[in-house]
């Protein structure tokens, strides 16, 4: 039992280790098979009595867990979305391009949860408990606008029936509580619509840490990369002749990457014209982002000004003009941008993120400016409502004191009047997220259309006119398109924060960039592998890089502050909204704590909004975080050391290595020129004279004792051996000379390669 357990031991170890031995494979699958058929045969043989069969059914049982554990995570592996159209992109056209698509299926999954809360916990309550359309006012369309209310350039300037469905924030009710399950549909509404922001706060800075721990910043920390890439790259397992050229085209695009790497580190520049020419760079593209947001400024105020005119008298290019002069300037810029950038000569992956930054800057740049010339039409529509609020209410008092006066009673009914013909004001709220479905939407038809002429078109041209044409298309003018992948890139956040401020005033909004998102993936993805080429400088992009995150992070903070500064400053429209009829939107918290929670709780929230006990604890924030960002350098710095003495260590086992080989070699030398003797220098013995030859004698086949010296001592190993020249393996037929006058006067002198008992082997005969 013994002898067998120790024999099945060995299959398994052997089973383990059979990938690395340098067998073929005919021979590897042989022994593969023998080895599991024994392990098979003997392993429930171990146990002894009763405790045999319950060892077999415990390796039974493990190996059913094992290949369990092996389906399943297949499984989790075929269920991550999308997960084979990025690799195909990744193999064909680098990391780079592929960390855009990356990024775009993380953005879709947070887009499904907050679409999930928004839809579940805000829509859905009022579709099945609130009130029908048509019941009051803010769920109709105004008798005015009835004839309109479907035409087809109403409803895609989201008038009409949209304006007044649950896409907007001025359909919800403001009722307390609705339907049998008494949901408090106003504090949903404020919770989810900060929750929004908390839940994307966690998700951004829990993957950032989780990007934190991978390490490096997409180069090559090793030595020998091409070494390694050429012995190691390729999967002899694959199978699949799909994914075989996919793995090629990765292992050439690996290649690339590292070429470009390697003749960055080794590029020399005159760092004075370099500064010259940064410092110019990033003059014009300041000119240029100063004059795009005047220009956005002057657009807006100049829609303001239409929108006190007849609508019917505008053109379209008027009505929509601040949607297409936006679009226009994130159309046009980042092109400006790249080719300003081309003066700086950066490593592409450094320029990316200059490019990005740049970007980011004019895209929250135009978004502010919007919402600066934005708020001010809200406070002109704040004015505008409080007059019609005013006039409501001057007119319902006359209402009841003239039917009070005339039936003399005091039970006054309310005034009969359809909802259609009710008098109210413009809710800004509605036309804040108006606003902001127009211009995503405007940004989806901008892409779409970028790529199906700027891309599809151009490639088209490019096939079909190259063989008659005057110069080559390919290699010139118009070539093939190369992926944008900073544009792209802002794009998404640029997107991302108009989602994330425009949620609040629009609930429907999250709904439908799910499905641009969805649509985005496998249109872009047809996109980048029909028409695009892959860049001709290709560049790691970094697997831990958080730049994205990082501007993610940023939109995030900034998105955040028009929504608090609404929520918390400005007061809700009278007639809209479920905060109607109170005077700020948070008045709903304070409402829920004094009707539905017991008084302590009141005064626990009444002391934690005291500003006596809010500064500290900011303060006590800012102190943990400043303690937490030091201890985090100090633990790079260890880490730095820490791989500076792991690289010499490497560095001074190498060359001990090495230089025991050499040693090795030299002495081996010597073992070839006397296999049968021994490099250790022998006992003392009487020194002999050395033999005399007669006249016709053949000389000795072996000397006595090769490279000693006249006065008989050996050879000293670590002193000479090391010293010596590289001697070539050749057969001896020559016995070794007298080393000089002293030992023998007949020998020849020594000669210029001569030394130590190492002379030049002569010639073959």
């Amino acid at each position: 039992m013994t002898s067998l357990k120790e024999e099945v031991e060995e299959k398994k170890k052997l089973i383990a280790t059979l990938r690395n031995k340098p067998w073929r494979m005919k021979r590897r699958l042989k022994l593969l098979k023998e080895c599991q058929a024994f392990v098979e045969e003997f392993e429930g043989a171990l146990g002894k009595g009763k405790g045999r069969k319950l060892y077999a059914y415990k390796v039974m049982m493990a190996k059913k867990m094992i290949k369990f554990n092996r389906d399943f995570d297949n499984f989790k592996t075929a269920c991550i979305p999308w997960e084979r159209k990025i690799k195909e992109v990744e193999s064909h056209f680098g990391s780079s391009v592929a960390s855009y698509f990356i990024f775009l299926r993380w953005m879709y999954g947070l887009n499904l949860v907050l679409f999930a809360f928004m839809f579940g916990l805000v829509v859905l309550p009022e579709v099945m408990m609130g009130l029908p359309y048509g019941s009051i006012p803010r769920k109709t369309v105004p008798r005015a606008e009835q004839d309109r209310a479907m035409d087809i350039s109403v409803l895609l300037d989201f008038g009409g029936y949209c304006k007044y469905s649950i896409l907007f924030y001025g359909f919800y009710n403001d009722e307390r509580t609705i339907g049998v399950l008494q949901f408090r549909l106003p504090l949903s509404y404020l919770l989810v619509g900060l929750g929004i922001f908390g839940y994307s706060l966690m998700v951004v800075i829990r993957t950032m840490a989780r990007n934190s721990d991978e390490g490096g910043d997409g180069g090559d920390d090793g030595q020998f990369t091409f070494a390694f890439k050429m012995f190691t790259s390729w999967d002899y397992l694959i199978g699949n002749p799909e994914t075989a050229d996919n793995k090629y085209a990765s292992i050439t695009t690996s290649f690339k990457e590292s070429i470009v790497d390697e003749q960055e580190n080794q590029k020399d520049e005159n760092i004075h014209l370099r500064r010259f020419l940064r410092v110019l760079a990033n003059f014009l593209i300041l000119c240029s982002l100063g004059g795009s947001g005047f220009l956005i400024y002057f657009v807006v105020k100049r829609s303001q000004e239409f929108a006190n005119l007849d609508q019917d008298e505008l053109s379209w290019f008027e009505k929509n003009e601040v949607e297409f002069v936006m679009s226009l300037l994130g159309l046009v810029c980042p092109p400006l941008f790249e080719t300003i950038a081309e003066l700086e000569e950066y490593h592409p992956r450094i320029a990316l993120k200059w490019q990005l930054g740049r970007i980011f800057a004019l895209f929250l740049g135009n978004l502010y400016t919007f919402l600066f010339a934005l708020f001010d039409e809200v406070n002109a529509k704040l004015e505008k409502e409080k007059s019609i609020r005013n006039a409501t209410i001057w007119g319902l008092n006359e209402y009841y004191s003239n039917y009070s006066s005339y039936h003399n009673t005091t039970d006054i009914p309310p005034p009969d009047i359809h909802p259609a013909d009710v008098i109210r004001g413009p809710c800004w709220e509605t036309a804040v997220g108006i606003e902001f479905v127009k211009l995503t939407v405007s940004d989806i038809q901008v892409t779409y259309m970028t790529i199906l002429i700027g891309d599809f078109l151009r490639a088209m041209i490019v096939r079909f006119l190259n063989y008659c044409w005057c110069w080559d298309l390919e290699a010139g003018f118009p070539s093939y398109g190369e992926f944008d992948i900073s544009g792209n890139v802002l794009g998404l956040i640029f997107n991302q924060g108009m989602i994330w401020m425009g949620a609040f005033y629009a609930p429907g909004l999250v709904g439908l960039n799910v499905l641009r998102l969805l649509t985005s993936m496998y249109y872009q993805c047809w996109a980048v592998m029909s028409c695009n080429v892959p860049h001709e400088r290709v560049f790691k992009a970094s697997k831990s890089n958080n730049f994205y995150m990082g501007l993610l992070l940023l939109v995030l903070f900034l998105s955040l502050l028009p929504v608090v500064y609404t929520i918390m400053t400005l007061p809700p429209s009278f007639d809209c909204g479920p905060f109607s009829g109170r005077e700020q939107m948070y008045n709903v918290v304070m409402e829920t704590i004094e009707n539905d929670l017991p008084a302590f709780i009141g005064n626990i929230f009444t002391y934690a909004t005291n500003p006596g006990l809010i500064l500290p604890a900011v303060l006590l924030m800012v102190l943990a975080i400043y303690y937490l960002n030091a201890t985090s350098k100090n633990y790079q710095n260890a880490n730095l050391e820490l791989k500076k003495k792991m690289q010499m260590a490497r560095d001074e086992e190498k060359n001990r290595r090495n230089n025991k080989e050499n040693t090795n070699q030299v002495m081996q030398d010597l073992e070839d020129l006397l296999p049968n003797r021994s490099l250790l220098p022998p006992a003392a013995e009487e020194e002999k004279p050395p033999p005399v030859l007669e006249k016709g004698s053949k000389s000795p086949k072996v000397a006595k004792r090769p490279g000693a010296a006249a006065n008989g001592k050996g050879v000293n190993i670590q002193k000479d051996v090391s010293l010596a020249a590289p001697n070539p393996k050749a057969a001896v037929t020559h016995p070794p000379g007298p080393r000089g006058p002293s030992g023998n006067a007949r020998g020849p002198p020594p000669g210029p390669a001569r030394g130590r008992g190492r002379g030049t082997p002569p010639s073959r005969r």
